[in-house]
């Protein structure tokens, strides 16, 4: 696996390990609708929280965050819109974007931006 694939691993082991001490009920990781996919998936206090993981080693040249662009936006509103489908989901549903800096070997920071868009399809 290629090193920006483990970083990316571990940033997901990472956000779901954080999610779950702040109570977060983990449903599913890496879940896909053809060829898109969720990365977590999780209630919270009984919302549908639909989390994006940004991980980069550092933010040298921008915030991880802002990877988070328009186009994938909108893949993860018809990912999570066919989540709900296919789970028969009636909970109201939160986008979050949870940013991971560091690597394995470093410490890291854990951000976690609620409610950091709305979806559009």
């Amino acid at each position: 696996m290629a090193l920006h694939n483990d970083i990316g691993r571990w940033g997901e082991d990472v956000a779901v390990s954080y999610l779950q001490q702040q109570g977060y009920v983990i449903l599913h990781r890496d879940w896909s609708y053809r060829h898109r996919d969720l990365d977590i998936v999780a209630i919270d206090k009984g919302t549908l929280v639909i989390i994006e993981v940004k991980t980069r080693r550092d933010e040298r040249y921008a915030n991880a965050d802002e990877a988070v662009t328009p186009q994938k936006v909108r893949s993860l509103s018809i990912a999570a819109n066919a989540y709900v489908k296919q789970y028969g989901i009636s909970l109201d549903i939160r986008f979050d974007i949870i940013t991971i800096v560091g690597q394995p070997t470093d410490i890291h920071e854990v951000r976690q931006v609620k409610d950091a868009f709305l979806p559009f399809i």
